[in-house]
């Protein structure tokens, strides 16, 4: 099963995504794309690695240069997130900027294409039409082409909505939707104990 998680920030895509990767057969494989930078990003980084301990997850962080990364030839993959390796891959430590949109694609395509599970966590932005630079436009755009290669992909797709995940791709079958019901109420739950 592909699975594309879309939605705004902070709407319940990664906790949902960590439930339904528990519906799933193991080993599973987490790739985590946040280069922590400053306290912020450490805790947020700290947050995920909480979330997911004792979950049996094996992590891989990759940053930059997913289209290198050579995971075992079977298990479930949880790919945390698009946008933040979109960035990585634009926004160089060396100060200049490059279209990340073919790297970080035939990246994503050959993960999508090698898993037997394979969930991807994006974000959608852009959408409140603010005046934005050059370099947050070319991203914007670049981030709406991997996400339009990552749904091409996939055999389902969500969005969230108010934390609500709402299918935009692939059947609607009874296995696939107990999945999805049960995944959403761990999650419910495990937000609720958090709180």
């Amino acid at each position: 099963m592909k699975v594309l998680l879309t939605g705004g920030a902070a709407c319940g895509k990664s906790s949902f995504a960590e439930q339904l990767i528990s519906e799933l057969p193991r080993p599973y494989f987490y790739i985590a794309t946040m280069d922590a930078r400053g306290a912020d990003g450490a805790a947020k980084v700290a947050k995920h690695r909480k979330m997911r301990a004792g979950r049996g997850f094996t992590t891989f962080e990759q940053p930059r240069r997913v289209d290198e990364l050579v995971l075992p030839a079977h298990g479930t993959i949880l790919f945390e997130d698009i946008p933040n390796l979109a960035a990585n891959e634009m926004f160089t430590p060396d100060g200049s900027v490059i279209d990340p949109s073919a790297r970080v694609a035939a990246g994503l395509s050959s993960l999508i294409a090698a898993a037997d599970n394979i969930v991807i966590v994006t974000n959608e932005i852009g959408g409140d039409r603010q005046a934005y630079t050059p370099e947050t436009r070319t991203y914007i755009r670049a981030l709406g082409l991997i996400n339009q290669a990552a749904a091409h992909s996939a055999d389902y797709v969500y969005e969230f909505v108010c934390g609500i995940p709402r299918l935009l791709k692939g059947p609607a079958d009874s296995g696939t939707a107990d999945r999805v019901a049960r995944a959403m109420r761990r999650a419910q739950e495990a937000e609720a104990m958090r709180a």
